[in-house]
Order: structure tokens, then sequence, then C-alpha cells
């Protein structure tokens, strides 16, 4: 049933049949119509007012959880359902890892339109809170308030946290986050309190001023902390700060700034400033030593970080006599977790930062097999390139969320490897980029790999192999 007014659509008593992508639910009303809805666990009956009305389907947000299903677990942030992050925390864990192996499927075979064979089980993770190795916190002069904070006239204050859904400049101040282990909550509230107390601004996301603007924290499992503060400007109480967050962690190994005056947050083209401790933490893994920097690229769940690399391994079946391309290599790990098993490895990355790194990694782990290179990737891996370096037998590709670049595509498939294992972190763009590879390449193996609990976000590692051309002339 529906009630109708002039400002909204009411629709009751709404029963949540299954998990969709994207982190939303699927109803349908009485007529037959898809209804998206967030935080919603199937089995839950709701009522649910319309965000969204579109032909084919509507979107709501729950306004009343008339019945709840017997699924439900309540959750165990107090953010949720504001904070927008892990979505999914009422949702026990075996639902979520079956909705991801399906949206993987879906994806590689309605966007992609793909020949799949039948999928490995999803790797779920071993810890499903506690989990992240790097968290960024953004600042602001206003933070986000709920509609209870503004019905009881609670002031506007500034806040240190996460970014409200997809708002750039809203930010949710933050009291206990569960996706880092300590002590990055209480690195947090004591930047917050330190700034509270000594007037140091917090950063106006929409004029583009500031002092405090944004943080993030690194974590590794043996306990090394390392942190980066940003800055919107210089300023004199900048050191007196940060002396103050080493003297009170002394636990902090690594501890940075930057002074950031540009109209976004990220620090790739900035210039990162040792305040005090050592330039980097290191992670291991089976024996490899990895640094990071502050500028690194590390799995930020280094668990299951592990089971993904042991499944490309795996799907690039080394014997020892190959040349192997490791695409958007970032520092080098999977370049270096493979290079036991190949003759010779190449590993290419747009972050010159990166590309050192990967070099200091390999020489400090006793690797000679590895050569790095920086640039963007469909400038650096050419046909020129290729012919310098040699064809690669196995190329193993782990591009960002946007995939690759047709040019990319391109030039991989006329350097025709026998074997390619593509790593995602977005099973829609891999789904895309392989169709462009459909008439070489087929995928003889699928590995899903939950890196995040409690999203919907997915890692899926597939291996895909030339197709002989003369064979099937002959068939």
């Amino acid at each position: 049933m529906a009630r109708h007014s002039k400002l909204d659509i009411i629709l009751e008593n709404l029963t949540i049949e299954s998990v969709a992508a994207e982190g939303k639910a699927i109803a349908h009303t009485p007529e037959g119509q898809v209804v998206f809805v967030g935080f919603a666990v199937p089995g839950d009956v709701v009522n649910v007012r319309l965000v969204r009305k579109k032909k084919a389907w509507l979107e709501g947000s729950i306004i009343k959880l008339v019945k709840p299903s017997e699924q439900r677990l309540e959750p165990f942030c107090e953010h949720f359902a504001v904070c927008g992050g892990c979505r999914w925390q009422p949702l026990p864990y075996e639902i979520q890892l079956a909705a991801k192996q399906r949206q993987v499927y879906d994806q590689l075979t309605r966007i992609g339109h793909l020949q799949v064979p039948e999928f490995r089980p999803i790797l779920g993770s071993d810890k499903t809170r506690y989990y992240r190795n790097k968290l960024e916190f953004s600042a602001s002069n206003k933070r986000w308030m709920t509609s209870e904070e503004i019905a009881s006239g609670v002031p506007v204050g500034p806040g240190l946290g996460f970014h409200v859904g997809k708002y750039f400049d809203k930010v949710l101040d933050i009291e206990r986050c569960h996706l880092q282990p300590e002590p990055t909550n209480e690195i947090r509230l004591f930047i917050k309190k330190f700034c509270l107390e000594n007037g140091i601004s917090f950063y106006d996301i929409r004029e583009n001023h500031g002092q405090l603007r944004n943080m993030f924290v690194r974590t590794t499992d043996a306990g090394a902390v390392m942190v980066i503060v940003c800055f919107g400007e210089d300023f004199p109480l900048r050191a007196p700060l940060l002396d103050a967050v080493a003297k009170e962690f002394p636990q902090i190994s690594s501890l940075w700034y930057v002074i950031n005056d540009k109209k976004n947050d990220t620090i790739g083209d900035q210039t990162c400033i040792l305040h005090s401790g050592e330039p980097a933490i290191y992670e291991e893994m089976e024996g490899l030593r990895f640094k990071i920097g502050p500028k690194s690229f590390y799995q930020t769940n280094t668990g299951q970080a592990y089971k993904l690399y042991k499944a490309t391994r795996e799907f690039a079946d080394l014997t020892g006599s190959e040349l192997v391309y490791d695409l958007y290599t970032g520092t080098g790990t999977i370049a270096q977790f493979v290079s036991r098993r190949a003759k010779h490895v190449i590993g290419i990355e747009y972050v010159p930062e990166a590309i050192e790194d990967a070099k200091i990694n390999a020489a400090g782990n006793g690797i000679d097999n590895c050569e790095f290179y920086a640039g963007d990737m469909k400038d650096i891996l050419t046909a020129d390139f290729i012919a310098k370096h040699g064809r690669p037998d196995v190329i193993i590709a782990d591009p960002p969320r946007a995939g690759m670049h047709p040019d990319v595509v391109k030039t991989i498939l006329e350097a025709a490897p026998k074997r390619i294992v593509y790593v995602s972190c977005n099973p829609a763009t891999q789904a895309r980029d392989m169709e462009m590879m459909s008439a070489d390449y087929q995928i003889t193996d699928v590995q899903p790999v939950d890196m995040f609990p409690h999203t919907y976000h997915v890692e899926n590692v597939c291996r895909l192999e030339r197709i002989d051309k003369t064979e099937e002339e002959e068939a």
C-alpha cells in the first residue's frame, strides 16, 4: 500500500527479498515494480520513503522497520547508516560472501558477456573487524549534523572523520571506527582535541582554506605505526602539534606531515616531510620484506592480500622459465611474490616513489630477477618497450578501479602472452576489459576474494589462456 503527499511517496510493508549490487537490497511493489532499498536484510518488512523514481525501478530509504528479518544482526558501530561505510553490518557474514560471489558472476556474464567456468568459492576474511592497515580521516570546520542533532539545536562544530555518502564537503565526526586496530582512534581523537584546545582551524572544504586538513594512519601486523598529518597551510603551531603527537604516542615509528594547498586531498603529487622517526614501516609475507612509505600502495587488508597473491601466483602457473610482466606493480609486491618461480619479472607503475620502493624492496629481499619502470602505463607499455625487453610469456595486471586504458589492452593483445592473470578491485571494469580480449583469450579460472567485510566491494582474480586459433580452425 502506498501513501502519497505533495512532498513524498511512502511504500508500506515491503518485504526485502534479496541482496543487490552496491550494497542495496531488492523488494517489489504489489504491482511488481523493483524497489532498491539501502541498509536492509532479506526477510525485513519495511516502510520506505522513495528518494528516486524511474520508469523501470524505484529507490527508497527505510523509515520504519516493521518486522526485522530473523537473519538481521545488531550493527556493531554507533555510526552505522550515517557514516555510509560498512553498510552490510546487519547481514550475517555468510550472506555477504554469497552476495559478493553472485555479484562477480553477474558482472562478468552480464557486463562482459563472458563465458566463465565454475567459480572457486570466495575467500572470506579471517578478520571481519579491525582488518585494515590504512585509514584516511578528513577535517571539516562544519561537521555533518544528523537530523536529531539539528532538531535539538546542537551547535555546528568542527569534525574529524569520514566523508558522508557522495557529498564531497560533508564530514561525519567519528568517535570510534572498527576498521583499524588501535591506536588509530586514540591518535585521531588526540589530534582533534589538541586542535580545539589550541585554536587550530579545521579545513573549510568549500572555500579551500584552513589548517588541519586530513590525516592518514598506517599500521603493520608487527605493530609499526605511521601517521601522516596534512595541513592546508603552514602555521606556528604545526610543529608543537606534531611534537605532542609523537610524545603522546611513542609507538608511532614514522611521523610525517604535508602542506597541501591545492583543491583536493590526494598527496601523490605532494612533498611528504618526515617530522620524526623512521622514513618507512615494513610488512612481511613469506619471508619477503616490503617497505611502506607515506605514498606507497599496499593492499589494505594484509591477511587477505596474502590469499590474493597466492591465488595470483597459482593462476600464473610459472615453471621458472617465463618472462613475466607485472602491470600496475605498485611497490612490486606481486612481482617479488612470483619472482622465485619466474626467469625474469618486469614491473611497471605510474607512481615514481612506488617504483623506488619496489627497487629497494627487491634489493633488500635479495631478488635480482626483477626490474621496475615508472610512467603512465599506456605510454610505457608499447611495442617498442616489448621489442626491447622481450615478449612476455605471462602478464599479471592489477589496475585501479577504472580498469585498463584501451591502448594498454591493445598492446597486451599484440604481445600475445600465453597467459594473463587479471586482478581487479572492480569486477565491472574487469569484465569490460576482458570482453575486449575475449576473441583471443578464454577465462579458465575465477577466484573472488573478500578484502572488505561489511561492504559490497569485492576483489577478483581471473586466469585467461590464449586461444589456439589453429586448433579452432582444424576443428
